[in-house]
């Protein structure tokens, strides 16, 4: 990511430049408009007298010396911006290497199976994203065809989504009144902070909206033992009412944050329910690339210098271990102890009936004459009652 910094920082000078360049050329330009304009006022209200040409002349050889030094000027300064504008380029082509096929694993996308998982993928993160019509354009011209059922939960998401980003709560809190027990079973608070924010916003309508808080305070009851506290502080802004809520203790109840807040929310318990992660795969996958290639392309520089191009003859496989954070931590991993490789679905653990953990390829290692000793304790055993792990 320090690339891209690097190439942002190059950015955000031309793109001041370029500000800096328009709001003078402006100044510049509208004050030589108001003196041509105030020359012309004279000339039309006095008229020309013929002892008056001699410093008329002079005025306009003064006018026209200030009009060319003006263009000049600002040539001279566009011309400056074109080099700023050229060393972005240069910024880009000395951070990134255009040329990535040396780690890219050759007819990766050859296969038409694999075209259609792509156009899926993508077309999945479009409607996550809200862009449907592009979505629907891209299945036309790649042939994919999206089940509706697949679609419409994307369709339902986006549209509370996009009410939510209105302050309209009302088609949230529809969708979570009709999930309340699946909901309630991921140990959701998504339906109460909805009621929650539903009755701060009565509280911002001031004292004419009193009645009908304390009326919609009634939804809190199923809530009542889980957040107890929550309904306390609720119930107790309404004292303050009169003299206003952000005149009050309670005016972080008012924090604009809350909406945000509960649009991160929706999605996360919606994505839950549907089965479906949080963050879209293809938005995961392209940033996991992004920090994993300029690492890749590195050691891959570095084998070709030493000429040991036999480290890496693998393209499905990884020559180091490269951290991706625990933000991109989604499974279980497992290395053997033996072979300290990482397992595999071609060599997953195996578990030995002793308890210990090894590889497939380290149990066909170590067996012997049909027998096998675990590599940890004294125990003999059949290889045959190995038991594979699944994590």
């Amino acid at each position: 990511m320090e690339q891209c910094a690097c190439v942002e920082r190059e950015l955000e000078k031309v793109l001041h430049r370029f500000v800096t360049y328009g709001h003078q050329s402006e100044e510049r330009l509208d004050e030589l408009l108001r003196n041509v304009c105030e020359l012309r006022s004279r000339l039309v209200a006095y008229g020309v007298q013929d002892t008056d040409l001699s410093v008329l002349h002079q005025t306009m050889a003064q006018c026209c010396k200030e009009i060319k030094e003006t263009v000049q000027m600002l040539a001279s300064r566009h011309k400056d911006i074109h080099g700023s504008v050229s060393k972005v380029g240069k910024a880009i082509d000395r951070n990134f290497d255009a040329e990535v096929s040396a780690v890219v694993a050759e007819n990766v996308w050859d296969s038409p199976e694999r075209q259609k998982y792509l156009s899926e993928t993508i077309v999945e993160h479009l409607y996550r994203q809200g862009m449907l019509s592009v979505a629907e354009d891209l299945c036309q011209e790649s042939g994919v065809v999206i089940d509706m059922s697949m679609k419409q939960p994307f369709l339902e998401l986006n549209r509370i989504l996009e009410a939510l980003r209105t302050q309209d709560l009302r088609p949230a809190l529809e969708w979570a009144v009709t999930n309340r027990q699946r909901l309630l079973d991921l140990n959701s608070t998504l339906e109460f902070k909805l009621h929650r924010l539903y009755f701060i916003s009565l509280l911002n309508g001031g004292i004419g909206k009193q009645q009908e808080a304390l009326q919609y305070a009634r939804h809190f009851q199923p809530f009542a033992s889980q957040h107890q506290r929550d309904i306390q502080i609720l119930m107790g802004s309404l004292v303050y009412l009169r003299h206003g809520i952000e005149n009050s203790p309670y005016r972080s109840l008012l924090e604009t944050d809350q909406w945000a807040e509960i649009c991160n929310i929706f999605t996360r318990d919606a994505c839950a329910l549907l089965g479906l992660s949080v963050e879209s795969p293809l938005s995961v996958s392209f940033a996991s690339g992004c920090m994993a290639l300029p690492v890749l392309m590195n050691i891959k520089q570095v084998i070709e210098q030493r000429q040991c191009s036999g480290v890496w003859t693998h393209k499905d496989e990884l020559p180091i271990e490269i951290d991706l954070g625990k933000k991109c931590w989604y499974h279980s991993v497992f290395a053997c102890p033996i072979l300290r490789q990482q397992t595999s679905e071609s060599n997953p653990p195996m578990k030995l009936i002793c308890g210990h953990v090894i590889s497939r390829d380290a149990l066909n290692k170590l067996t012997n004459a049909g027998k096998l000793k675990c590599p940890y304790c004294p125990m003999e055993q059949n290889p045959s009652d190995a038991k594979q792990i699944f994590f």
